[in-house]
């Protein structure tokens, strides 16, 4: 987990940080049983989430984490790769999701990120938004789920041209 500070703005990750085309490994995590019952609990209760035998006979074939924890898992894995050190403004929203295979305890997952896409903000010119696909992958290297979205983030020079490509975020 991230735990330093966050860095001054000049030091930050700007919109023209992110060429279309660049791709950033964002790190792993390992899937705890404990993880996966305390978020089932308390957000998406479903048998499959949080009892042995009735995930044994699902499609599952054991216990799985939500679709939204491992959402979540990624989220984090993208906080502690680049957006707690960028001058990102949040979200308009994601686009696609899709969860591929089930995640289970003990898994170790990695979050790979590529830039698909990057333009100014035609209502604001000092913020630029990045369309990127994320994509989790387990440790047998099958994709588990994939996302594509948009970010917000601050330009370090409203009305420049846009990234360059090749550049890494």
């Amino acid at each position: 987990m991230n735990t330093s500070p966050i860095p001054p703005e000049s030091d930050l990750l700007h919109w023209e940080d992110f060429p279309a085309g660049a791709v950033r490994d964002c790190g792993s995590t390992l899937v705890s049983r404990e993880a996966v019952l305390d978020f089932a609990r308390q957000f998406d209760p479903q048998p499959f989430h949080v009892d042995d035998e009735a995930a044994k006979i699902s499609l599952f074939g054991g216990l799985a984490a939500s679709g939204w924890h491992t959402c979540s898992m990624a989220m984090r894995l993208m906080c502690d790769a680049y957006l707690l050190r960028s001058t990102s403004l949040g979200s308009p929203g994601i686009d696609e999701l899709r969860w591929l295979k089930p995640v289970h305890p003990g898994d170790r997952l990695r979050l790979r990120m590529t830039v698909l896409a990057a333009r100014p903000m035609r209502s604001k010119p000092d913020v630029g938004l990045v369309q990127s696909q994320w994509e989790l992958f387990n440790q047998h290297d099958d994709c588990v789920l994939s996302m594509k979205g948009w970010g917000m983030f601050k330009r370090r020079a409203p009305g420049a041209e846009g990234p360059e490509a090749g550049a890494q975020p």
